[in-house]
């Protein structure tokens, strides 16, 4: 058996593993590159196999930068099954379709202002490729095994990291070995996600390094909430919550309520600018079994918010001079409603805008919250006079303590340990903690390596 890493090596986005032997191929996650130009390019490269001979794919989860490429892949002759967990495959519902209509209308927009050096500027693939997509999908629950291809079988287990998101188990019939697939691992204690399930078993782990070679601060994100949303208010001004549709948009509307509710921030008005996120949410409380908020808290969410669900609704609420709360997407200002937002409330110093998680290196997020005084958006630079916070204490990915912690509280003994899923420096540095904690080999590999299992 063998295991090619075709992305999410050196960086946090693309995720892609290429498991095959003599007969099978099977491919774990299938995602878009995000983030600087160089990244978001390997997008419209040639898939580095041909996708007719992938026979199936396996999800750990439903962002983007694990799922989003799939539209493509089954555009250029992918015809197998997608294999998920029941959550995935309804987030993937509202995801995929949305992601396909937005590069539709940023073609459109970029066509319009003439902004893109290309004549006539193409989406990478369209909404209706990504309903074509969604046919091919098939949904399981935790724990349960199956088939995706012969001679592999393969089981998820919970991730913590958002809704439906799994650790991918797969066994290889012949060979008898046991290969796992971290995906995004969550917080040991989050707002709102239950722990990742401990790792029981596994000849050869790919494990996750976003935050491999940080800790999140020893903060109170509520606190630090309520001293921006208070102060910011004060002095007439909007909170913008750039945030992810799915996670971390449903985090910040509990805890926005929660200190609402507890008299600890002013009762302003709540948007949700996002059809993703609205949707997203409304996924969200449906299966509250697998988070920690209650029907009643979840009803909380839903009745205290407003929904902003058309264009002109959006364009209205860019007209909004009032103190309010908006959360818009995407999470690290890279697309979406929120920026349109940004165009309005940047330049006007009363205003805050809040990150809440990790900004990839060449996104408008990371840029914001390194400091930068302009940022360019459609084309135009932008004045940065408002302020600027990162909340990574409301990340939900785990730190390097929260993983090693969570790698010991299994009956883990890896034979190897691949790290993947972060910046060159973060990868290297959790791949050194690996090795020092547990005495485990463990490795960095390279962009299309293949290695041996």
């Amino acid at each position: 058996m063998k295991l090619r890493f075709l992305g999410g090596t050196g960086t946090v986005t693309g995720s892609r593993y290429l498991l095959s032997d003599e007969k099978h191929r099977l491919l774990i996650d299938c995602g878009m590159y995000q983030g600087v130009k160089t990244l978001r390019r390997r997008n419209w490269a040639k898939f580095p196999v041909d996708p007719s001979t992938i026979d199936a794919v396996v999800l750990t989860h439903a962002h983007i930068d694990h799922s989003g490429y799939l539209p493509a892949l089954v555009k250029n002759g992918f015809k197998g099954k997608i294999y998920c967990t029941k959550a995935t495959h309804e987030l993937c519902k509202v995801l995929l379709p949305d992601a396909g209509f937005l590069q539709e209308e940023d073609a459109k927009y970029a066509f319009r202002k003439k902004f893109s050096k290309h004549e006539k500027p193409e989406p990478l693939f369209t909404e209706k490729d990504a309903w074509e997509a969604l046919k091919h999908f098939e949904s399981l629950h935790y724990h349960e095994a199956f088939q995706p291809v012969k001679g592999f079988e393969v089981s998820f287990t919970p991730a913590g990291h958002i809704l439906g998101s799994s650790c991918v188990h797969v066994t290889h019939r012949e060979s008898s070995r046991t290969i796992v697939f971290s995906g995004d691992v969550g917080r040991q204690h989050d707002l709102i996600m239950r722990p990742p399930e401990p790792l029981q078993k596994a000849d050869v782990l790919i494990c996750e390094s976003t935050y491999g070679d940080r800790e999140h601060r020893d903060s109170d994100p509520e606190k630090e909430l309520e001293d921006i949303v208070t102060r910011t208010a004060g002095r007439g001004g909007i909170v913008l919550m750039p945030a992810f549709a799915v996670g971390r948009a449903q985090m910040l509307l509990y805890v926005v309520h929660k200190l609402m509710g507890e008299g600890r921030i002013p009762k302003l008005p709540v948007f949700l600018n996002s059809p993703m996120a609205i949707k997203a949410t409304e996924i969200f409380c449906k299966h509250h079994k697998e988070h920690k908020l209650n029907t009643l808290q979840c009803e909380l969410i839903d009745d205290k918010t407003e929904f902003v669900r058309t264009v002109d609704q959006s364009i209205e609420l860019d007209g909004v001079r009032y103190p309010c709360i908006i959360i818009s997407a995407s999470g690290m200002a890279s697309g979406g409603r929120v920026l349109h937002h940004l165009k309005t409330l940047l330049p006007n110093p009363r205003n805050s805008v809040v990150f809440a998680g990790f900004q990839a290196p060449g996104t408008r997020g990371d840029a914001l919250v390194s400091g930068a005084d302009k940022v360019k958006i459609h084309g135009e630079y932008w004045p940065v006079k408002a302020e600027i916070h990162n909340l990574d204490s409301l990340s939900a990915h785990g730190d390097y303590r929260e993983i090693l912690a969570w790698l010991e509280q299994g009956s883990l003994k890896p034979e190897k340990v691949y790290v993947t899923h972060g910046e060159m420096v973060a990868s290297d540095t959790m791949r050194k903690r690996i090795h020092e904690t547990f005495g485990w080999q463990a490795e960095v590999p390279e962009l299309y390596e293949e290695v041996d299992i």
